[in-house]
């Protein structure tokens, strides 16, 4: 089974772009992803596109779009995937599976967004899809009203949680203000995130604006290649291990004061790499809201049950620490576009492996993590990504 090497990248800003269309961002990552790549769209075997879309878009049929985003695309095979909010690393893992099959020697994985043409409750219903319906469909605030949820069995089991989560937004702003990929580039104070305000209103139960990853447009892409079919001369990142967890989708059916699914998913994808947390040098994590993050320190195992703001209290997360999450900013900062955010983290927890962003945060790194979430705590994704020359 050849090894799988992460060749070509390219990441739009995120941001609010209505006047951008599905097919235009996707346009400009093929491209220059490609071009990062050194390798014209004729080498590329076959294509995948992570697009959440659920009405976001009236595109639907993504995939059909690929083979007209540049010449030596037509007659590629091209397949959308999705996984709701995880739908963008489950791009990026059906690219290496087809890799690893025998059935491609290089992929293009393209992750797209467009949100921010619709109404922010016409998103919200949208994003509830991605819940259990038959029971979550008509949660107030939409997924924010499910994370708030969340917070309060967290709250009920460990204690209140909101002045770590407060710390992570500050944390991830001040990361968002050194990306400039990053929606939202503005440092936020610590008493300014964990203080309601005009500025910052709460949204449902104990999570205020800050708290919240925002409504975003964008896309991100990636080339993958067997490592005997990349160019040779320079590093690349390799796609070391993967795992993906499905928990139970009901809220109701499982205890929402941890996160299960991470937790199985991290030890799978460890095992596989034959590595430690303590091996690596960043993560990449989902904080779709500030106590998202939280509860993922805990479900790695970076802190026992309860104790996750033990590692913001002693710096380990943040830059210059023993394990930093979220030096791109995260989606709390970055943003979210959907079907992007996926390929997205792969991106950046590549470029900082390559010394090609954050390099004055981050010294010389090797190994990086990156967990993806879909839905509710359902969906878990992670990769153990490897610098290799």
């Amino acid at each position: 089974m050849p090894a799988v090497d992460l060749i070509g990248f390219a990441h739009t800003r995120f941001g609010k772009f209505p006047e951008r269309d599905v097919e235009s961002l996707m346009r400009e990552v093929a491209q220059q992803a490609l071009d990062d790549a050194g390798l014209d769209a004729s080498e590329i075997d076959a294509v995948f596109v992570g697009h959440f879309n659920h009405g976001l878009s009236r595109q639907g049929f993504t995939a059909g779009l690929a083979g007209g985003l540049l010449p030596g695309l037509r007659f590629r095979p091209a397949t959308r995937v999705e996984n709701a909010c995880a739908t963008g690393t489950a791009a990026v893992h059906q690219g290496a599976q087809a890799i690893r099959a025998g059935d491609a020697r290089r992929v293009l994985a393209i992750g797209v967004e467009s949100m921010s043409r619709l109404p922010t409750r016409e998103v919200g219903q949208a994003l509830l899809a991605a819940g259990y319906v038959a029971e979550e469909a008509d949660t107030p605030a939409g997924f924010a009203g499910m994370f708030a949820r969340i917070a309060d069995a967290y709250a009920a089991r460990f204690g209140a949680p909101e002045p770590a989560m407060a710390k992570i937004a500050a944390k991830n702003h001040a990361n968002g203000a050194e990306n400039p990929y990053a929606q939202l580039r503005q440092a936020l104070d610590e008493s300014f995130c964990a203080t309601e305000s005009p500025g910052n209103p709460r949204v449902a139960g104990r999570l205020l604006r800050t708290d919240c990853s925002p409504i975003s447009d964008g896309a991100a892409a990636v080339v993958l290649a067997a490592s005997d079919a990349r160019p040779t001369g320079a590093p690349a990142v390799r796609l070391r291990a993967s795992a993906q967890v499905t928990d139970l989708m009901p809220m109701s059916a499982r205890d929402m004061s941890e996160l299960a699914g991470c937790r199985e998913a991290w030890r799978l994808a460890l095992d596989r790499a034959g590595v430690s947390l303590g091996d690596l040098d960043c993560v990449e994590t989902h904080d779709c809201f500030t106590i998202a993050e939280l509860m993922q320190y805990e479900a790695m195992g970076l802190a026992g049950p309860g104790q996750g703001a033990r590692v913001l209290a002693e710096g380990i997360v943040h830059p210059g620490g023993r394990l930093p999450v979220n030096l791109s900013g995260g989606l709390k900062a970055k943003g979210h576009p959907i079907g992007a955010t996926g390929v997205s983290m792969h991106v950046l927890a590549s470029w900082l492996l390559l010394g090609r962003f954050g390099a004055d945060r981050l010294p010389p790194a090797r190994l990086a993590g990156v967990f993806n979430m879909g839905g509710a705590g359902v969906s878990n994704c992670v990769s153990i990504l490897e610098r290799v020359e």
